[in-house]
C-alpha cells in the first residue's frame, strides 16, 4: 500500500513554531501590560515635546515675553522689564555663527532707522567668550547692548535651539514675532511693522 512520502513530523512542528514565533497567550500578565502601556507612554512624551514649542509654549506669539536680567559686556543691568513701552528686537548670536555674522548689517541698519521710534535692540550671547563678543560688536559697529548668559538660562527660557534666532517684542511686553536661523530684509521689516507703533 503506497503510503506518500515520508514526513518528518518533530521537524515540522519545529518549523511552525519557529514561523509563529512564542505564544503571547503565555507571557504573564505584567509584561502584556507592560508592553500595552509603553507605547502610549512613549506617544504621550513625543506629543508633549511637539505642544510645547506650540500654543501653549510661554514663548508663542501672543504670550508675555520671559523676563530677564543681564549684564552687558561693559558690566550695565540689561532687563527686559525697563524696555516696557518700546518696541525690542532680542537676538541670540555668536560671534563664530556665519549667519548671525550675514544679518548683523540688517539689525544695524534697523536700530537706526528706527532710534525714533524707540526701537530697542538687545544682544544675548549664545555659547561664546566675551572677549570674542565684545570684539565682534566693535568690528562690525553693534550699537547696542549685549549680554553673555550665564548657564544659558535665558536661552533656556526662549526655547533657543541654536543661534541665530530672534524674538520680536511689542511695547506691552508680548512678543509679536520669531524669527528661527539668519533673518531677511523683508522679514525683518515685516516684524518690525508689528512692532513699531506709535504708543496710545
Amino acid at each position: 500500500m503506497t503510503t506518500g512520502p515520508p514526513t518528518d513530523t518533530g521537524a515540522l512542528t519545529a518549523g511552525s513554531a519557529a514561523r509563529t514565533g512564542p505564544d503571547l497567550r503565555r507571557l504573564p500578565l505584567p509584561y502584556l501590560v507592560l508592553a500595552a502601556i509603553v507605547p502610549l507612554l512613549l506617544a504621550a512624551v513625543l506629543a508633549g515635546l511637539f505642544l510645547s514649542r506650540g500654543p501653549s509654549s510661554p514663548t508663542a506669539v501672543g504670550s508675555v515675553a520671559p523676563d530677564f536680567t543681564l549684564a552687558s559686556l561693559d558690566g550695565s543691568p540689561i532687563s527686559l522689564a525697563d524696555l516696557r513701552g518700546r518696541p525690542v528686537i532680542v537676538n541670540f548670536w555668536a560671534s563664530w555663527c556665519g549667519p548671525c555674522i550675514e544679518e548683523f548689517p540688517l539689525l544695524r541698519d534697523a536700530a537706526a532707522r528706527h532710534a525714533a521710534d524707540g526701537l530697542a535692540v538687545v544682544g544675548i550671547v549664545y555659547r561664546d567668550r566675551s572677549a570674542a563678543a565684545r570684539e565682534f560688536m566693535e568690528r562690525h559697529g553693534g550699537t547696542w547692548p549685549a549680554a553673555m548668559d550665564p548657564g544659558e538660562r535665558v536661552a533656556a527660557a526662549y526655547g533657543i535651539v541654536g543661534p541665530p534666532e530672534t524674538y520680536f517684542i511689542a511695547r506691552d511686553g508680548t512678543i509679536a514675532g520669531r524669527h528661527i536661523g539668519q533673518i531677511t530684509s523683508a522679514s525683518l521689516d515685516e516684524k518690525l511693522a508689528a512692532i513699531i507703533q506709535p504708543e496710545e
